[in-house]
This record gives structure tokens, C-alpha cells and sequence, in this order.
């Protein structure tokens, strides 16, 4: 079968070798669609936290089963599933308290192991969750949503609040929207004014700032002085994150979803007049999954106009830098087989 590798950063090889074989307690698994995110752009770049190389990549992934014993799940044969990439120990201090997306020994497909930029895969049949309902591209993009939706449950966010969510990517429109279907109102913020329009005309959000144009005031004006009950960073970006608390209200929440490698450096009398809650959100749980399927399944989420670009999986390495530009206009690109 064929894989494609991330040999070291900047390099992609397209190779082969044998279809893997289920163990006990496994099933395996046709990739039908893997989606691009920002970990694999990242981990291209050589700039990704918690990786090392050679990598296969890929840890958003539409599959199909293709052999499976019998399970307490009732999957068999022929079904559609979302596979949960995060591989916990369960016996850490962070599982034991029910918290497995931030296991202390926690192995993510595509990023500690080897992900689904692979024709066949092996996967422990419990991170396999039924998809009967969604179609391949549909699953594909559970697991990014699935990120927004942990993060959103983490800020314990209330009807009718205010949120600010700084980066319009996919983790960001993630939140926008599952936070809207809560009862939000939503703030987006970009630099990319083409992003700012898509929140705006394909997410709906209630308003939208670009960054560079005097955002606290803009933020002010909007929220009557109060600032935002909860600021979502899902940019990653460590001047965003430093700058983030300042459009937080009194009381507020400060969710950090995107990953800098580098030190944050915050103002202590800034953050404590504020009694501020500063939270960071790692991954995803069952429970997320299940909540993104069942809202995706509703028709809720624009799923059509989320995936922008698509190319076949022996076409990807020749579209995968075009990728890595904002100007393309990319809010999430699918490799499908």
C-alpha cells in the first residue's frame, strides 16, 4: 500500500510498503478522506511542539472499517466511523480523573505516532466512534470541531455571553460556531480580512475585527465597555497570546487553544485586577466527539463551505505548500483516496 511520509522538515516522500494487520481488540481500517490542519503545517514547517521525525502525518480521518471482531460498540464490517487520535494510558493521574486528553503518557496519532496519510490503518476499537450518519468528508472534520467543542466546555460558557475568538482557522470557525448554537455572541478577530468575511457571511458570527485596526477600541464599543466574558486563542501565535487578556472583562475567562513553543509573558497586575481565569484546552474527549457528530449530523455546520480545497491523495505533496499561504484562501484542505 501507499504512505506519505514527513521525512524531515520540508519533505514529503511518497512510499510503500505492506498493509498492516489487525491485533486483538483492533480493527482495520480504509482511510476514505484525511483532513489538513494546523499540526501538520507545523510539523512541515518544523515548527510543531511534541514531534519528531519521520512522521506519517494525518490525525483527521474519515474511515471506513474493513475488518473487525466482534465489540461492545456493535461496529462491524463495512461501517463508517470518526477515530479518536488520542491514544491514552488510562492509568496516569490525568485518566484516572476522567481527564484522558491530557494523559500524562498520551500518544497522538499523526504527531507522537504514525497517523492515516496511509491507504490502511490499525486502530484500538475503542477510540472508534459510529458515524452512520455522516458521510466520509463529514468525519473527517470531527476531530478539529471536536477541539473547539473541549474548549468550549472548559470556559463553562453561558447563554448570552459575549466571546471574543482570535484566529478565523478551522479551530476558530470550530468554536465560533458550536459556541453560537450554545447561545453566544460571537466576536471573530483575524488579520486576514478575507477570513473576517467568511466568519461573517458563512459562520454568521455577530461581528468581526481585524487586528491590526485598534481592536480594543473596537472591542470596547461593542460590548458597551464591558470587554468579552471569555477570550478563545486559537491562533498559536505568541504575540496573540500575550495580547489576548487585554480584551478579556473583569471575571472573565482567557482559554488558550492554540499551542506556541515558546514562553508566554503576561502582565501580573493586568491579569489579577481582572481575577482572571486563564485556561488552557488540549484536545478532545469522547464526549466532544460525540457532541460535534451528533450537531454536524443536524445540519448545523457548514461543512460544504468549510472544506475549501480537495486533492487525491497521490497529488498532495505537489499542493501541499500552496497550503501553508493565508493568501490561498485555505480554511481546511482534505486528502481523499
Amino acid at each position: 500500500m501507499k504512505y506519505i511520509i514527513c521525512q524531515e522538515p520540508g519533505t514529503f516522500l511518497l512510499k510503500e510498503k505492506d498493509k498492516p494487520v489487525k491485533g486483538r481488540n483492533e480493527a482495520l481500517l480504509k482511510v476514505k478522506e484525511i483532513g489538513i490542519c494546523g499540526t501538520d503545517l507545523h510539523a512541515y514547517g518544523g515548527n510543531q511542539a511534541f514531534f519528531t521525525y519521520p512522521r506519517i502525518l494525518g490525525h483527521e480521518i474519515g474511515a471506513e472499517i474493513v475488518e473487525i471482531e466482534d465489540n461492545d460498540q456493535g461496529l462491524k464490517n463495512g461501517d463508517k466511523v470518526i477515530i479518536m487520535p488520542y491514544i491514552s494510558c488510562h492509568k496516569c493521574i490525568a485518566c484516572r480523573n476522567g481527564i484522558t486528553n491530557a494523559c500524562t503518557n498520551i500518544q497522538v496519532m499523526g504527531v507522537h505516532t504514525d497517523g492515516a496519510m496511509q491507504e490502511y490503518i490499525t486502530v484500538p476499537n475503542d477510540l472508534l466512534i459510529s458515524a452512520e450518519n455522516l458521510n466520509t468528508l463529514e468525519i473527517a472534520i470531527v476531530e478539529p470541531l471536536a477541539i473547539g467543542a473541549h474548549a468550549i466546555r472548559r470556559a463553562e460558557l453561558k447563554d448570552s455571553e459575549t466571546i471574543l475568538v482570535v484566529g478565523c482557522g478551522p479551530i476558530g470557525i470550530g468554536i465560533m460556531k458550536l459556541a453560537q448554537i450554545r447561545g453566544a455572541r460571537v466576536i471573530a478577530m483575524d488579520v486576514s480580512e478575507q477570513r473576517l468575511t467568511y466568519a461573517q457571511d458563512e459562520i454568521g458570527v455577530d461581528f468581526i475585527v481585524n487586528a491590526l485596526e485598534s481592536p480594543l477600541e473596537k472591542i470596547t464599543d461593542i460590548t458597551n465597555g464591558d470587554l468579552a466574558n471569555a477570550v478563545f486563542d486559537a491562533s498559536g501565535n505568541k504575540r496573540a497570546l500575550e495580547s489576548g487578556i487585554q480584551y478579556m472583562s473583569h471575571g472573565g475567562r482567557y482559554i488558550l487553544v492554540g499551542l506556541s513553543k515558546g514562553d508566554l509573558n503576561f502582565n501580573h497586575p493586568s491579569i489579577h485586577a481582572k481575577e482572571s481565569s486563564i485556561l488552557c484546552s488540549r484536545n478532545a474527549t469522547t464526549e466532544d466527539f460525540i457532541n460535534v457528530r451528533d450537531a454536524i449530523s443536524t445540519g448545523l455546520f457548514p461543512t460544504d463551505s468549510f472544506i475549501t480545497h480537495r486533492v487525491n491523495f497521490t497529488e498532495m505533496i505537489d499542493h501541499f505548500d500552496q497550503w501553508t499561504q493565508p493568501d490561498n484562501g485555505v480554511i481546511k484542505a482534505m486528502v481523499s483516496f
